[in-house]
């Protein structure tokens, strides 16, 4: 009998621990495992929203695959995934090379939502990975360097985020944190520098009780920022953006953080899919295809009340795990172990030394929170790399 062939697109936590679990338990010679990723490195999503803003070096969010991956065990492809043929079960890459395989691990993330905003997509920059994020930063930089240049034009040291949910809120408290040392090294009035976080939803944080976002909200604008909430971003154009309101606001960085879809590959390889994400099975497999497993932001799972689970870092992790299970499960003709998520907790930074959260049943807030997101970090570090990556990545 041939060795079953396992392909796994897209190394972000999902399918990373799909790999990092198979590489713990399956033998030399089970089976023939393949990673496929766009990049060399692993990068951990939560942290993007530092180096966006200029808090952390842009590399602290990156972990080379050389260093957690055996290569002995799984063979890494750098390559980008174009299509799947899940009927030929092949997947092509852009550079047309075809690979197939017996079991399939799609894991390819996600893509910003515009929800139809009219220049959006062309204006907006967005969190999403570390290229885009050295951009941000880059680009906040180049305007407060450029108003020294023409000092009337006081709208380039506005910034707009666009969204207040996890990602959004995350980012205006570093950018908030890293004004001061902007202005110190440009050498500009802070007065001069606004921020505003926009949000379409009638709360920032939508899900998260009432008092956690009383707390967020109240020490953000302590720390500078304008919040627009209930208010919809109507239009978005080069120069800034224009609300459902009527009202104007001339910025020169626009940052999107309001919401992703799936990856449009899944889509267009003829899986069936809400808003670009497939509803899996209780084994995380696609509708139709038993040899098919999705993870990640890819994925969509239902609660016991019938409500999408969010598409989070805490989530991706566990499918990955217990994808991994499974397929080991599948090449030893075991019986599989349906994904029940098992929520910890949901911790926010609100910049450095704050934040806020909820862990088990408890509220917690503060410098508690942010240590307590600290540890959370570090176990996701000890988990795919020992101690060795912990210890490297630790920023007290």
């Amino acid at each position: 009998m041939s060795t079953p062939k396992i392909l796994i697109l897209g190394a972000g936590y999902g399918g990373l621990l799909t790999a990092l679990q198979l590489q713990k338990k399956v033998n030399y010679n089970e089976a023939d495992i393949t990673l496929v990723n766009k990049h060399t490195y692993h990068y951990i999503t939560t942290w993007l929203h530092e180096p966006a803003a200029g808090t952390a070096p842009v590399d602290h969010a990156r972990v080379e695959l050389d260093n957690v991956i055996d290569k002995s065990k799984i063979n890494l492809l750098k390559g980008v995934v174009e299509r799947i043929q899940p009927e030929e079960q092949t997947v092509t890459l852009q550079d047309q090379r075809v690979l197939s395989y017996d079991y399939l691990v799609v894991g390819l993330g996600s893509e910003p939502e515009t929800f139809g905003i009219e220049g959006l997509r062309e204006n907006a920059l967005s969190i999403r990975s570390i290229n885009a994020v050295r951009q941000i930063r880059e680009h906040i930089e180049y305007m407060f360097a450029k108003y020294k240049n023409e000092p009337e034009r006081t709208d380039y040291l506005t910034i707009v985020i666009g969204g207040a949910g996890f990602t959004g809120i995350e980012f205006s408290g570093e950018v908030a944190d890293r004004i001061p040392e902007l202005c110190r090294e440009f050498d500009v009035d802070p007065s001069l520098v606004k921020v505003y976080n926009i949000e379409a939803a009638p709360t920032v944080l939508p899900g998260f009780d009432k008092e956690l976002v009383d707390y967020a909200m109240d020490v953000l604008t302590r720390k500078g920022i304008e919040f627009r909430i209930n208010t919809p971003i109507k239009q978005c154009n080069p120069g800034g953006v224009v609300l459902a309101t009527g009202e104007e606001i001339k910025a020169g960085t626009i940052v999107w953080t309001g919401g992703v879809r799936g990856n449009a590959i899944v889509e267009n390889s003829g899986f069936e899919v809400m808003r670009g994400r497939v509803k899996v099975d209780e084994y995380l497999r696609a509708p139709g295809y038993e040899n098919v497993f999705v993870v990640g932001d890819c994925a969509l799972i239902f609660n016991d009340e019938g409500r999408p689970y969010p598409p989070t870092a805490q989530i991706a992790v566990q499918e990955g795990e217990n994808c991994g299970n499974n397929l080991v499960a599948l090449i030893r003709n075991d019986k599989m172990t349906p994904f029940v998520p098992e929520l910890q907790g949901t911790l926010a930074s609100l910049g450095k030394g704050e934040g806020m959260g909820v862990v088990g049943q408890k509220k917690v807030f503060g410098s508690t929170a942010a240590l307590l997101k600290k540890g959370s970090d570090l176990r996701y570090l000890y988990k795919i790399g020992g101690v060795g990556l912990a210890l490297k990545k630790v920023r007290l």
